[in-house]
């Protein structure tokens, strides 16, 4: 491998690890909030599942990543470079002001604008792009409906319960806890494998979209070492700035969350866990009150998703232009 290459796989993995960091809020937050785990034992849990999550569901978003929406053979590394470092520059700004934006979002907008400089249009496969933008805003609308409707039948099912029903909810967190880690790994870890067998592509040493093996094991233990360590900024938000979470509501956002990721998974479709764990907490929450949600918070975690595309691909395009096209 050339240096550039190595390089290139050096940044994809810091990409993943705080990925894994940034994102482990989302699936460990509403655990922690209703009392169900203790922290450290919520990120263990969820470490192991989403290191497994590749290896049970296959690669179909990395194959998505690395075949449908750019042209392998007008990319260069430098925008790969270009795009890793504008993305991890974004994710670390909005990890430091605690704002659940999207990692998801900002790699697919540094590597437009990467892409773009170095090829052209010509170098974005617009069918490809298409269905992943479409995954993207469309995920976080079926997150709010379903929690919502998740929620309004837990609620039948449950009207004549008594209080120990929360105890039962606790406990079967663990089911819906592990579910989501699950799916989790199987999308957020492809994202890596895709940037990383498009970088072997790219450099010379892979002749089709076949993901190396190692390239998986690297790429989910990176992810699970970044989830055991925790983003404690971001799992406060999620954990307690929308409303008050207690154990009915952290079980049915968990299903809720596993389902809608799982199905994209499945299919090929990279989505944002943050904005759909979001968007599910909204759901359940506004399925019992829509009063009880704090929307203030909601609207400042909208703006962020909303914003993230565009900055990460100003961040990438900038990296670009001042590393690779100044000096020529």
């Amino acid at each position: 491998m050339s240096p550039q290459l190595v390089f290139v796989i050096i940044l994809a993995l810091i990409f993943e690890f705080l990925n894994g960091m940034r994102d482990s809020s989302n699936i460990v937050a509403t655990m922690i909030s209703s009392r169900a785990f203790r922290p450290q034992t919520a990120l263990g849990i969820t470490a192991i599942a989403e290191f497994s999550g590749p290896f049970l569901f296959g690669v179909v978003v990395a194959q998505t990543i690395s075949r449908d929406i750019v042209n392998s053979h007008l990319l260069t590394l430098d925008a790969l470079i270009a795009c890793l470092i504008g993305t991890i520059i974004w994710n670390l700004i909005t990890w430091f002001f605690g704002i659940p934006s999207s990692s998801s979002h900002a790699l697919i907008g540094g590597l437009m604008s990467a892409v773009y400089l170095s090829a052209g249009a010509q170098g974005i496969k617009l069918q490809g792009l298409y269905k992943v933008l479409i995954a993207l805003f469309v995920s976080p609308v079926i997150g709010f409906i379903f929690g919502f409707i998740v929620s309004r039948i837990i609620y039948f099912l449950a009207r004549n319960a008594t209080p120990r029903i929360n105890e039962l909810f606790k406990s079967g967190q663990f089911f819906t806890a592990v579910g989501l880690a699950f799916s989790y790994g199987a999308n957020d870890a492809q994202k890596t494998i895709g940037i990383i067998t498009l970088s072997l592509i790219v450099g010379g040493q892979l002749n089709n979209f076949t993901v190396p093996i190692w390239v998986i094991l690297l790429s989910a233990s990176i992810m699970a070492l970044g989830t055991a360590i925790g983003g404690w900024r971001l799992i406060r938000t999620l954990g307690g700035k929308f409303y008050k979470i207690r154990p009915v509501h952290s079980f049915a956002t968990q299903l809720t969350s596993a389902l809608v990721i799982l199905g994209a998974s499945l299919g090929g479709l990279p989505v944002s866990t943050t904005q759909v764990v979001s968007s599910a907490i909204i759901g359940v929450g506004a399925s019992e009150r829509f009063g009880k949600v704090r929307w203030g918070v909601a609207g400042d975690i909208l703006t962020a998703w909303i914003i993230t595309i565009p900055a990460s691909a100003l961040f990438s395009a900038g990296i670009y232009w001042l590393v690779f096209l100044a000096r020529k």
